[in-house]
């Protein structure tokens, strides 16, 4: 078999940067074991709107051929030889900054999670999980959602909150030009509140929490709550007061 990074010319669906069809996704599958990475690559090419565009054994081969093929997906193992997962995540952006980049683990712990996020990847995905789980964690990314498995989202924005020093917090909130209120609500946001417990803790509706959380995803530029929880972590939005 041809070295991974020599796929270019393979059969349809492989190493090109040219979509088969307009509307298909397209993936690169970065995984060191042989077996899974042609594993994965025969599920999704069952699946319609679904392209494998390359499959890399390594971490360098991984940044080499999302620079080469563009893919829109890459799923990406955590351990592999050469450049580890979070080593290549610190040069994709430079390097195919349109990627959405799921990490594949195997019992990753809560410091690894974190620092893929925080290192931009867009997803982390136990490699135990289902083929459901794997389909939709792809759509979430495309869709512009963060996915973190079976993480909750309190847990996550905990640990991270703990990383991150409380300076230049006052800064950042005025940078965005927020309310006070919406202070409130991303700091019960962050605490892993839902809307009816946040309504309930500040005596408003639903609807005027749906509305409050509409104006802060618009000033923010994100999509949903996870995004948003580790967007106010990373720029001080909220803290240890």
């Amino acid at each position: 078999m041809l070295p991974s990074r020599f796929l270019s010319p393979g059969p349809p669906g492989m190493g090109s940067s040219v979509h088969s069809e307009a509307e298909s996704t397209r993936i690169l599958i970065a995984d060191d074991h042989m077996i899974f990475r042609e594993g994965v690559r025969k599920l999704l090419e069952a699946e319609t709107g679904l392209q494998v565009v390359g499959l890399a054994a390594d971490g360098c081969e991984a940044v080499a051929l999302a620079r080469q093929v563009e893919p829109d997906v890459l799923l990406l193992a955590l351990a592999m030889p050469e450049r580890t997962a979070l080593e290549a995540l610190r040069v994709l952006p430079s390097s195919s900054p349109a990627v959405r980049t799921i990490v594949l683990a195997n019992g990753a712990d809560k410091g690894e999670i974190l620092e893929a996020l925080r290192l931009g990847a867009r997803g982390v995905l136990m490699k135990e999980a289902s083929t459901e789980m794997l389909l939709k964690s792809i759509r979430g990314v495309m869709a512009g959602q963060f996915w973190v498995g079976h993480e909750s989202v309190s847990d996550l924005v905990q640990a991270l909150r703990n990383l991150q020093p409380p300076t230049g917090r006052d800064l950042a909130r005025t940078r965005f030009a927020l309310t006070p209120r919406e202070l409130e609500m991303i700091a019960a946001v962050v605490s892993g509140y839902p809307n009816k417990d946040i309504a309930k803790k500040f005596s408003i509706s639903e609807q005027t929490v749906k509305h409050h959380l509409t104006s802060i995803f618009d000033k923010l530029g994100v999509d949903n709550r996870l995004e948003l929880a580790i967007f106010a972590i990373n720029r001080h939005l909220v803290g240890k007061d």
